[in-house]
């Protein structure tokens, strides 16, 4: 267990291929996959291949700064909210970077606006590489995640 990265039941992280150096994820092992806030999300063709672009706020609590994103299509997946809900979401694979390491993992896109975190890391994206603190918070150095 000691190779596995220690985190706390939030953390800051990276998505660097879609150009976010910093977000700060809600980590929840309730949730099979990872969610991004997309409050904007337009589907598009980009070589014969689907892809889709979305804004986001990646700032917690700060709607005026916006980032566009733009990553292939993976999956388009009927998901089921903590509330109840069903929505269909388009799922992408994106990398993300945390306490120095790096690995792929796939997020579904929803909008988040209510939700105090812009991101919920879900369990399988977790799996064979972290351990959760739930007691703890912000347990990685923000100089290992950019």
């Amino acid at each position: 267990m000691t190779d596995k990265i220690i985190v706390g039941w939030r953390e800051s992280l990276s998505l660097p291929e879609l150009g976010i150096k910093l977000i700060k994820a809600k980590v929840d092992t309730g949730a099979k996959t990872s969610c991004l806030h997309a409050f904007k999300v337009e589907p598009f063709t980009k070589d014969g291949e689907d892809w889709v672009r979305f804004w986001i706020h990646p700032e917690k609590r700060n709607n005026d700064f916006v980032q566009i994103c733009e990553a292939p299509i993976v999956d388009q997946r009927k998901v089921k909210s903590s509330s109840g809900q069903e929505e269909m979401r388009y799922v992408i694979k994106t990398m993300i970077r945390l306490a120095g390491q790096e690995w792929p993992i796939e997020i579904t896109l929803s909008n988040r606006e209510t939700m105090v975190f812009r991101m919920l890391l879900g369990r399988t994206a977790m799996q064979d590489r972290i351990v959760v603190d739930p007691s703890s918070s912000y347990l990685v150095d923000f100089e290992e995640t950019v």
